[in-house]
């Protein structure tokens, strides 16, 4: 008798050892579970203020852009303007050289001082080619010359556009991406809350449309300034073909 309840003793001990170890290993399950959780809650918050500062970010620098832009297509109008005046009036090259050596925003003065080296080039070596094909060969180089002077100009007052043109077509969506993001966690959040009313998922949409608009705040002044910079920068080109054309043919008139 003393036997079997010896035994039956050591049957319970051993079921409630067996218990406190099952319990041990699924209290040391659900804590590594929560923190793993955790962790990944943590680092999900983190997309929609990432968003959110690459916005401000995109934003900072698109009124930058627009700011020294505008400075610089402003002076480069303004000195065209004053070349254009100082060229028709003066009948000597060398005088409307030393008139317009200050202008050198102006792209229609740099493709004029592209040209007029080119020619001068072609005077000094005029007594070593007198044949015909040469003369036409002269008047291409100097096309060539004002052409390069064109495409470099419009090099340098487009810098800088193609970032406005990007945040115009790219921070749209990429504040949509936050939005979408934010609301997906708040929904998700509601497996956690203790209450399942709007009160809990409000913060987070908020959140998540305030991306929506910082995508559209950078985005329509990069877009606006885009077009009106570009409508610039056509005039300018516009300008630069005109001189060019008038260049050539008073070079083949009086110089070829």
């Amino acid at each position: 008798m003393f036997s079997l309840l010896l035994s039956l003793n050591e049957e319970n001990l051993s079921g409630l050892n067996l218990g406190s170890s099952t319990a041990t290993v699924m209290q040391h399950t659900t804590v590594s579970e929560l923190f793993l959780e955790s962790l990944a809650l943590n680092r999900d918050s983190m997309i929609v203020p990432l968003v959110l500062w690459l916005l401000i970010a995109m934003s900072i620098v698109t009124w930058g852009i627009v700011i020294a832009k505008s400075r610089e297509l402003h002076r480069a109008k303004s000195d065209s303007d004053k070349f254009s005046g100082i060229f028709w009036r003066s009948k000597n090259f060398a005088q409307i050289s030393a008139a317009t050596a200050s202008l050198k925003y102006s792209p229609v003065a740099n493709v004029y001082a592209s040209g007029h080296n080119e020619l001068q080039k072609i005077l000094a070596s005029r007594d070593d080619r007198q044949d015909v094909h040469n003369e036409f060969g002269d008047t291409e180089n100097i096309e060539r010359a004002l052409k390069r002077a064109k495409a470099e100009e419009l090099t340098r007052i487009e810098k800088g556009t193609t970032f406005l043109a990007t945040t115009a077509s790219a921070a749209p969506f990429i504040g949509l991406f936050g939005t979408v993001w934010g609301i997906m966690r708040a929904f998700m959040g509601l497996s956690h809350a203790s209450t399942t009313s709007i009160q809990a998922v409000a913060p987070g949409i908020s959140e998540a449309l305030i991306a929506t608009a910082m995508g559209l705040a950078a985005a329509i002044p990069a877009a606006m300034a885009y077009n009106h910079f570009m409508q610039q920068v056509r005039y300018l080109s516009r300008e630069m073909d005109k001189f060019s054309a008038e260049f050539l043919n008073i070079a083949k008139r009086h110089f070829l």
